[in-house]
């Protein structure tokens, strides 16, 4: 008979660890409305990935999903001020992160 093949990893001490869970990547496609992510990384190469830097979606840039179509193509998006709709399949090379929570600007003291 054959032994089973264990999948945990060996700690410092002899002991066994978890294996660790695999990282997955989040993509703009899958964003929901309302939230704000941040762009990580542009995934894929040639003309689909200049075509979205073009749109301005670049590394560290903040992404707000505004609304997604019924049949869920396409999503429109704020990025860099304005407006854009951009196709599902353009928006999974775009890997993103939850943006950083910021603190809504205090309102400027009034005049006396």
């Amino acid at each position: 008979m054959h032994d089973l093949i264990s999948h945990a990893h060996r700690t410092a001490d002899g002991g066994e660890s978890p294996e660790p869970k695999p990282y997955t990547m989040k993509t703009l496609g899958e964003t929901k409305v309302g939230k704000t992510v941040k762009v990580v990384k542009l995934h894929g190469d040639g003309p689909l990935k200049r075509r979205v830097m073009d749109m301005g979606i670049t590394k560290s840039v903040d992404i707000y999903v505004r609304k997604v179509a019924p049949l869920g193509d396409p999503i429109e998006i704020t990025v860099r001020g304005y407006e854009l709709s951009i196709r599902r399949a353009d928006a999974e090379i775009v890997e993103v992160e939850e943006a950083a929570k910021r603190a809504k600007p205090s309102a400027p003291a009034p005049k006396k």
